[in-house]
């Protein structure tokens, strides 16, 4: 009796990270004993590691209430789902023993690397965590309402990463964590090494390519630009000169703004081809293993939390056929979702 009055006197806390590459976000939602939100801020941090200032930022928040909860989205590469809950099942599609991992409904199972989750755990302790959350159960949970579909991709798209799972009428086929920056790195690598090896095959001059002057009379070509009489007198050139140089500075402020606009353009258009390209050679494992059962994939459903162009639902529309569904995503908002549930709010 004491314990639930003294619980309704104060408000739940939820403080929300998702961790990118070179970034941290942070939201922080404060909810009343209703569950009605009351109040709740979001910053972002250029850092993806936890610093002194996130650390203050948070416990300002949670000072007033002794009912917080702290959930951070799982930042592992070595991570994934498998499509059963069984023990006895997981070595058929991994080797665990170095994994933790975690049986969602009975139905299917996530798993992190134990290294990596202790790395996590070590460098939140001064807080501490109450929950990593698999972007995979958060990805479920976000399209709950589409799961009982027939052969359905559903795409989770961060900044760095992806998350792929493939369901049919509610049951996880097949999934898998995907690492833009690290395949990124891997692409410059052998295009780097393509251009060195054109470069080797280039090197050295064609002696037979250069002609000689063999008559000296032939310099008397130049003769012509001997004339100093025909030159303009020095002020008309000063004057010149400054009208041009005014119009070369608008020139390069143009050119420099579009050359921004097209930089960006093509920055979005490589990771969406990128992405891509990941998510194709995951499909292409998924139809070709026959661990998994696969059938043709029909619809696809991207949970966009980074703001993706276009173009990446036009590649996969018009390279692999797929019919493909956009929704916007806040990962911290889904991230606070998932903490709310755990607590049965």
């Amino acid at each position: 009796m004491f314990f639930n009055i003294f619980h309704k006197l104060y408000h739940k806390i939820f403080v929300n990270i998702v961790v990118h590459h070179h970034k941290s976000d942070i939201y922080i939602e404060q909810i009343n004993n209703k569950g009605i939100v009351v109040d709740s801020t979001t910053k972002e941090f250029p850092t993806s590691t936890l610093t002194k200032e996130m650390q203050n930022f948070i416990r300002e928040a949670t000072l007033e209430s002794p009912y917080n909860y702290i959930a951070i989205l799982d930042k592992s590469t070595l991570q994934g789902a498998l499509p059963t809950a069984s023990k006895k099942e997981y070595a058929k599609y991994k080797d665990l023993s170095a994994y933790e991992v975690i049986q969602v409904d009975n139905r299917w199972s996530t798993y992190s690397e134990k290294g990596e989750i202790y790395r996590i755990k070590k460098e939140y302790e001064a807080l501490p965590l109450d929950f990593i959350f698999s972007p995979f159960l958060l990805l479920e949970r976000f399209f709950k309402d589409k799961l009982e579909l027939s052969m359905t991709l559903f795409l989770l798209i961060e900044k760095d990463f992806i998350s792929l799972s493939v369901y049919d009428h509610s049951k996880l086929l097949y999934a898998e964590h995907l690492d833009l920056e690290k395949a990124t790195d891997n692409d410059e690598m052998l295009i780097y090494e393509d251009e060195f090896a054109q470069e080797d095959e280039d090197d050295g001059i064609d002696l037979d390519d250069i002609t000689a002057i063999e008559d000296l009379d032939d310099m008397e070509l130049f003769d012509d630009f001997g004339d100093i009489e025909d030159l303009d007198s020095i002020d008309d050139i000063d004057d010149f000169s400054e009208s041009k140089d005014i119009e070369e500075d608008n020139l390069t402020n143009i050119e420099e703004e579009s050359q921004e606009i097209v930089s960006n353009e093509a920055d979005g258009f490589n990771e969406d081809y990128q992405r891509f390209l990941l998510i194709q050679t995951a499909l292409n494992t998924f139809y070709k293993d026959d661990l998994y059962e696969s059938e043709f994939i029909e619809h696809v459903y991207i949970a966009d939390g980074v703001g993706v162009s276009h173009d990446l639902k036009r590649f996969l529309e018009e390279e692999m056929f797929l019919t493909v569904y956009t929704r916007k995503i806040d990962l911290t908002l889904a991230l606070c979702e998932l903490a709310k549930e755990e607590v049965n709010l």
